[in-house]
């Protein structure tokens, strides 16, 4: 089983990439742990309710929950290539990396176009202004994702079209996938 991360600040351009390479194997998204677990409480699925939930699950559970509970679900899995979106924290990787060798490709954009493209997905916890991207991306550098960034295998400047992005990711991925 090869299993790999992408991983970058929110509106980076993570969910393009991983459409490029959904056919090459299983995806597995940190987020939907999250996102359940609001639902499970009956609570909306607001920018603020994920927010608090993620910070409130590491803080109840441990820093690596979110990550154990993936680890949960993927082992259930039979697909040999398995991708995982959202990876915040080193904590995290270090749960990953005690079952796979687990790649990080980071994928990385400024502010600007994150914000944008992030206001025009307009996913209900999406930032409405740019205080809310902020405001969204100290939390997550809270987390320890600006780390895992840092310490990424491989690195994607989303910087042209959506179609130069699939195409970096897909030949990372292919190059991970055949060594």
């Amino acid at each position: 089983m090869k299993i790999c991360a992408i991983v970058g600040k929110p509106g980076s351009g993570k969910t393009t990439a991983i459409d490029s390479i959904r056919d090459l194997g299983l995806v597995v998204t940190m987020g939907d742990i999250i996102r359940n677990e609001v639902k499970k409480r009956n609570l909306e699925p607001s920018r603020n309710n994920v927010g608090k939930m993620a910070k409130e699950l590491r803080e109840n559970e441990g820093p690596a929950i979110v990550a154990e509970k993936c680890v949960e679900l993927i082992k259930l899995k039979k697909e040999e290539i398995i991708f995982v979106d959202g990876v915040r924290s080193l904590f995290e990787v270090n749960v990953f990396r005690k079952y796979w060798k687990f790649p990080i490709i980071a994928i990385v954009v400024n502010e600007k176009k994150r914000f944008k493209w992030l206001f025009e997905r307009g996913r209900s916890d999406d930032p409405r202004n740019i205080d809310d991207l902020k405001e969204r991306d100290q939390r997550e550098t809270q987390f320890g994702l600006e780390e895992v960034i840092n310490k990424a295998d491989f690195f994607i400047e989303n910087n042209s079209s959506v179609e130069e992005l699939k195409k970096k990711t897909r030949k990372i991925i292919l190059e991970i996938i055949n060594s």
